[in-house]
């Protein structure tokens, strides 16, 4: 690794290469090392969960969302994996000398709205200006802050054999939706990104169930990605059901089309649980109950061998899903 490259950002064996030889060598510690979607902070006789993103997706304006919906949803989506309720936000940005105004103050309504809509303040924040072309029009990064309840314990290295895997609803619609947005490939599609915050939904199912093991939203690198992170933290076997993935017909057909694997594509709506199989029917109710979690199904199971992530295709043969080695759609959020 003498350079940095696109595939170090796309959140598969590259950055994970990244992220172990540069950043986690030199900051190892405690509450960085199990590298879960945010750090959890124990101070007193609180639990906080802490996370902090960057937004760099082009188009910054695309069916569904902008990067200032998508900068709000990905904070609070990060500590709520972590089964924290949000307390703060901050927001940071990063503009291109020449960025129009209108546009900023349209990004910015829509970060006030999500905010509002997830019960969450921004409270503190900083802006950077930079010459033309030494930014690509506006970057954005947020920081989350929240409270963990006392009875919860989410990470990554805590799934187990037999426990049951959910996820929240149709996958790749983010990824299929930006992919839109810069080339309509001749298509006419009503494709939009899933992009929401999920703090709400995840305190749903905490309600009724607190002894959820694993929550994860698949962003970068998708389901693949996610289910492969959890396989090697927890060192065990992941077998999930082609037929039993939720998908809209449009975006199935859509990745078809273009031989990209839904698999790999990014959501940034959805989520994914492991619980024990015991707990399965009240965590899939309490889906079921929130509107973001209407079309959750219950997709695959944890077992003890293979080791890694396979797929069970319709004709019943198993498939690895590999983790990736390279971007298939750079700047996706």
């Amino acid at each position: 690794m003498d350079k940095i490259t696109l595939a170090h950002g796309a959140g598969g064996n590259a950055s994970k290469e990244l992220i172990n030889k540069v950043f986690k060598k030199v900051f190892s510690n405690k509450e960085l090392n199990p590298l879960d979607d945010g750090a959890v902070l124990k101070i007193k006789n609180m639990k906080l969960a802490f996370a902090t993103d960057s937004f760099v997706i082009n188009p910054i304006f695309f069916k569904g969302g902008d990067i200032g919906k998508l900068a709000v949803c990905g904070s609070v989506n990060d500590i709520s994996m972590m089964g924290a309720r949000p307390l703060a936000l901050s927001a940071a940005a990063v503009i291109e000398e020449g960025f129009p105004v209108k546009d900023l103050q349209k990004i910015t309504f829509s970060m006030a709205k999500q905010a509002k809509l997830a019960g969450v303040n921004i409270v503190t924040g900083d802006t950077k200006v930079m010459k033309k072309g030494e930014v690509d029009a506006i970057f954005i990064n947020t920081s989350a802050i929240g409270i963990i309840g006392k009875k919860i314990n989410l990470s990554g290295s805590n799934a187990k054999y037999g426990d049951t895997i959910i996820v929240s609803g149709n996958i790749a619609e983010h990824g299929a939706a930006v992919m839109l947005s810069r080339n309509d490939f001749g298509f006419k599609s009503s494709i939009k990104s899933d992009c929401a915050c999920l703090n709400f939904l995840v305190q749903d199912i905490l309600k009724v169930c607190p002894d959820v093991r694993v929550m994860r939203d698949p962003t970068r690198g998708g389901a693949a990605a996610v289910l492969n992170e959890i396989a090697e933290s927890s060192n065990v076997g992941i077998i999930i059901e082609y037929d039993k993935i939720p998908m809209a017909n449009n975006v199935a057909a859509f990745c078809r089309i273009l031989g990209l694997d839904p698999l790999y594509m990014p959501n940034e709506g959805k989520m994914i649980s492991f619980q024990k199989e015991s707990d399965t029917g009240k965590v899939i109710t309490a889906y079921k109950k929130n509107s973001l979690g209407k079309k959750a199904a219950v997709i695959g199971k944890v077992v003890k061998d293979p080791k890694g992530v396979w797929v069970k295709t319709v004709s019943g043969n198993l498939r690895k899903i590999l983790n990736i080695d390279t971007e298939q759609l750079p700047r996706i959020c």
